[in-house]
């Protein structure tokens, strides 16, 4: 794992904390949802946080746009 502590970043996109969905993670970065679901529950991607339900089985996903613009570089201010 690369150490991001020193990096300084000059131009940074306008961050807004919105939960960039898992279908537009994965158009992007060419996985399935399903992938991108399950590497986030198992802490193999770290550009969010799978969160289960004390009363389900289910999850929800929340992968906000900065740490997935820092993990993958992708950023969009393009959305409803």
């Amino acid at each position: 794992m690369t150490d991001k502590s020193n990096i300084i970043y000059m131009n940074t996109p306008s961050f807004t904390g919105r939960n960039v969905p898992i279908t537009e993670i994965a158009n992007v970065i060419g996985k399935s949802p399903e992938t991108i679901r399950y590497a986030l529950r198992e802490g193999i991607f770290h550009f969010g946080v799978a969160i289960q339900s004390d009363k389900s089985d289910g999850y929800s996903y929340y992968c906000p746009d900065k740490r997935v613009w820092e993990e993958t570089g992708y950023f969009s201010d393009n959305y409803s």
